[in-house]
């Protein structure tokens, strides 16, 4: 099926052919559905931290930061932000010029409370001789929108998030690259005053988000009274997925090439697993808040990674038990009952002998941690936690998005409905295993999971595959808790009009 041409391609992304044809099968047969046992809930699966517990986790993390191990706060940044002004795009095509939804009328009548306003008035300037106050009060809304939108102008509706302005102080505004970086020095900061931060970003964008990093970095450092050591990778070729058409063929470009595409979130635990890390931090770009709220932020992550210090430190404890080979039947007992009651892992094997328990012991703790944020659900788009079954027939918790639920079976559907939390990408990773040494996190992906969806090129449709998100199939087989988080700490950027919510404004 593959050319001499298509073969070269693929070493050139450092794809193999049995890669491909897997994903041709997956065109042809679909990704298998997940079996949901219940939903997470409080007592099964999703742990409510009492006060008293809080200030016990609190501390384990504040003596984790004394001991100078290595933590990396990582952030997913190279989606772009065209999506954010679909509103405002749908404005210009409209055949009308003054604001008339909701949504645009909420933009306009509030543009001076956005943080972009001062450069996106420069830009009114230069193009039109007029800032944006005084084009609005002549009816051309449309200009101001282009030059927010467009080249000539911010060029907002081609950059990435991370680069916009989200949040305004008295000392310059900020974009959402700079709250990350303040808001790692909260709960992120060694001992020693480092502060570790990775950004995955496009490969066109990479040296934007250089250079704002270097511009900013001192005067921040200087602020926080820290060392920042800020770092960036792109998502790598051999990551990237077949596209076909819509007979399940390679969909190939003019020139007869195959054509790739990005393979989603999923794709970055390659970059996740480049990161020589203990403890690793992970949340959205758009999910920051100014300031005045950052502390009650940095509350709950210290909290997230104090609870899986705590949890980590048991299982480092049990494996060096069993390693030892001195361990009697009641401790063996006790391990099994950690994994079921605090890890939540069930299984239907029988173990005949303490031999067979052992080696399942080690099997199931010996694996990277992660303790996952979750808020009560609220009708917010995305996956949640459910338990569910896995390849080997034991059962464990998983995040889950909507796509890998079979909509034919109304028990699997009820069950997702009746979630009552979701997860808001809040994570803390422990990707390092009891004798120190770093995990593969290749090896705990679920190839299995992922999805399928329809796209178009040059006006022909064709079909893509996503592979499983970061936060799903990729770490299908680590260990997982989850804390319930408030919605507080919950704020994300959607929308433009998302940054005018009171929780992304100055009092």
């Amino acid at each position: 099926m593959f050319t001499q041409q298509d073969l070269e391609q693929l070493r050139e992304k450092g794809i193999s052919p049995d890669q491909l044809n897997r994903q041709l099968n997956f065109f042809k047969s679909g990704f298998p559905f997940l079996q949901i046992v219940a939903p997470a809930s409080y007592f099964k699966g999703i742990m409510k931290v009492e006060k008293q517990q809080e200030k016990d986790f609190l501390k384990c993390w504040q003596v984790y930061l004394e001991d100078e191990k290595s933590i990396t706060k990582f952030v997913p940044a190279s989606g772009a932000a065209s999506r954010m002004f679909k509103d405002l795009f749908a404005f210009l095509d409209a055949d009308y010029d003054v604001p008339t939804t909701e949504f645009e009328k909420a933009f306009f009548s509030h543009l001076p409370k956005f943080a972009f306003v001062v450069s996106l008035d420069e830009a009114c300037r230069d193009l039109y001789g007029k800032d944006s106050s005084m084009l609005c009060s002549e009816g051309q809304y449309k200009q101001v929108v282009e030059a927010l939108l467009y080249t000539d102008g911010l060029d907002y509706g081609n950059m990435p998030k991370g680069l916009l302005l989200f949040h305004t102080y008295p000392e310059g505004n900020r974009t959402a690259v700079g709250e990350h970086l303040h808001e790692g020095a909260l709960y992120a900061r060694r001992a020693d005053g480092l502060v570790k931060v990775h950004f995955t970003v496009s490969e066109e964008h990479k040296e934007l988000f250089e250079l704002l990093v270097a511009a900013r970095k001192l005067s921040y450092e200087i602020k926080l009274g820290v060392r920042f050591s800020v770092s960036f990778s792109v998502q790598k070729p051999a990551t990237d997925t077949l596209a076909v058409d819509l007979e399940n063929q390679p969909f190939r470009e003019e020139d007869g090439s195959l054509l790739f595409r990005p393979g989603g979130h999923g794709a970055l635990i390659e970059n996740l697993n480049d990161i020589d890390s203990d403890i690793i931090f992970i949340k959205n770009i758009d999910n920051v808040v100014p300031d005045r709220l950052k502390e009650e932020e940095a509350h709950y992550k210290k909290l997230l990674a104090g609870i899986l210090v705590a949890m980590q430190k048991r299982a480092f404890t049990y494996l060096g038990m069993l390693e030892s080979e001195k361990v009697t039947s009641d401790e063996l007992e006790e391990m099994l009952a950690f994994t079921e009651n605090e890890l939540c892992i069930t299984h239907n094997e029988i173990f005949e002998t303490d031999d067979q328990l052992k080696a399942y012991l080690k099997r199931k703790l010996d694996r990277p941690f992660r303790v996952c944020g979750m808020v009560k659900n609220q009708g917010e788009p995305g996956g949640g936690p459910f338990i569910v079954v896995n390849p080997d027939g034991t059962a464990s918790l998983q995040i889950l998005e909507s796509t890998q639920i079979n909509r034919n079976d109304s028990r699997a559907m009820d069950a997702f409905r009746n979630g009552s939390h979701f997860n808001p990408v809040d994570l803390v990773c422990g990707v390092k295993c009891y004798q120190g040494n770093k995990f593969d996190l290749t090896k705990f992906v679920d190839p299995n999971t992922g999805f399928i969806s329809q796209k178009s090129k040059n006006g022909k449709e064709l079909k893509a595959i996503e592979l499983p998100g970061l936060w799903n199939g990729a770490m299908s087989d680590w260990n997982t808790l989850f804390v319930e988080v408030p919605i507080s700490t919950f704020n994300p950027v959607k929308t433009v009009n998302d940054l005018l919510r009171p929780e992304h404004q100055q009092k």
